[in-house]
Parts: C-alpha cells; sequence; structure tokens
C-alpha cells in the first residue's frame, strides 16, 4: 500500500508539472514574439526595400504584411493601430495580392491594381482610402491596372517573391508565417517576429513598441 501511495504522489507530481507547462505555454509563451536571432540582415534588407506605406511618424518601424481580405489583420488594423500611432510607432504595411491556388483565384484586378500603386507608391492616404470601404466595393478609381501591363504585374510579383523568401528565412528562427506577419526592433535592438493571428499577442506587441 505504501508503494502504491508513492507511485500514485509521484504520478500526481508529474501530471501537475505536464498541466503547469501546457498552462504556461497555451496561456502566455504561445502569443509571445520571437526575436530573430538568424538571418537578421537579410529580413531588414527585404522588408526595408518592399512597397510599404506608412503614415511616416518617428518611431518604429513596425512593418506588417498583410492582404486586404485578412479577418486577422483588419483585426489587428482597427485595434492596435490606433494606440501604437498615437505613441508615434511607424506603422508600414505591406500589402500582398495571393497567387490564385489550384485555379482558384485568391485576388481580384482591382486588388492588384491597387497594390501595384502601393508598391510604386508608398502612398498612405491610398491605403486609408482603400481600407476606408469594403473590399468588394472599390473600385481602385484613377489607378491604371497591373493587369495586361507587365511592370506592374512585376510589381505584384515582387509581393508574392518577398513572402516566398520571408517564409525559410522565419522558420529557420521558430516562426511560423502568418496574416499579420508583424517584424519590428525593440528597445534591445532585437529583431522580433509575431504571426499575430490572436488578440491574446496583441499585448506584447504594444508593450515593446509603445510601452
Amino acid at each position: 500500500m505504501r508503494k502504491f501511495r508513492l507511485w500514485g504522489a509521484a504520478l500526481l507530481g508529474v501530471t501537475l508539472v505536464v498541466a503547469g507547462g501546457w498552462a504556461l505555454w497555451n496561456f502566455e509563451l504561445r502569443w509571445r514574439p520571437k526575436t530573430i536571432t538568424r538571418h537578421q540582415a537579410e529580413i531588414a534588407q527585404l522588408l526595408q526595400a518592399a512597397g510599404w506605406a506608412s503614415p511616416g511618424l518617428p518611431k518604429g518601424p513596425l512593418y506588417m504584411v498583410s492582404f486586404r481580405t485578412c479577418p486577422d489583420c483588419l483585426r489587428f488594423e482597427a485595434e492596435a493601430f490606433p494606440g501604437l500611432q498615437a505613441a508615434g510607432v511607424d506603422t508600414r504595411v505591406i500589402m500582398i495580392a495571393r497567387r490564385d491556388v489550384n485555379g482558384m483565384a485568391k485576388s481580384t484586378a482591382v486588388e492588384r491594381a491597387t497594390v501595384a500603386q502601393l508598391w510604386l507608391t508608398r502612398d498612405w492616404r491610398l491605403m486609408e482610402a482603400w481600407g476606408a470601404v469594403p473590399a468588394a466595393a472599390w473600385t481602385a478609381p484613377g489607378l491604371p491596372p497591373a493587369d495586361g501591363d507587365m511592370a506592374r504585374t512585376a510589381v505584384v510579383e515582387s509581393g508574392r517573391t518577398l513572402v516566398d523568401q520571408l517564409r525559410p528565412l522565419l522558420k529557420d528562427n521558430g516562426v511560423t508565417f502568418a496574416y499579420p506577419m508583424l517584424i519590428w526592433w525593440n528597445a534591445k535592438g532585437e529583431l522580433r517576429a509575431c504571426p499575430c493571428e490572436k488578440r491574446e499577442s496583441y499585448g506584447y506587441v504594444r508593450k515593446e513598441l509603445a510601452g
């Protein structure tokens, strides 16, 4: 009986440790951003050279890779951008027109036209105008089409190539690419990354960038 009790106590102890570890991972660790320790210069160069648009604020920057109908991206913009921008963080949005998958379209002609224009001009006012109306109602007024224009089509493809390049570089750092993909430098000068699909991750981003 005494031996059975000892085994039972040991099993209970192991169970509690495992449960505690799972709870720590599930409720905190899984949402924390990761520090990029490999390919920092290459990742930074890709982001800086991309066709981002921003309000031109003095702090940051915070890069966000997004596409127009990404629900998690829209939620982050609505809930986190106001506070970050109020703190002076330069929210640099890199819009992507995704490739078709198995013959199914993942972007529209007006989306591709707008993405091309944003990459070429980095026009934050255009970004705001695009985001101010439902995606289906946007007509890209006054913008030249990307389809049928080799140069603008190449610009759209550059965004897709950026994602292709970032995926393996981030994976080498234990980061799985997802939208919105957030990358920034913290106060220690560390390059940080967060595939911030869930609200639980927002607080960490705000703390590091806006205090």
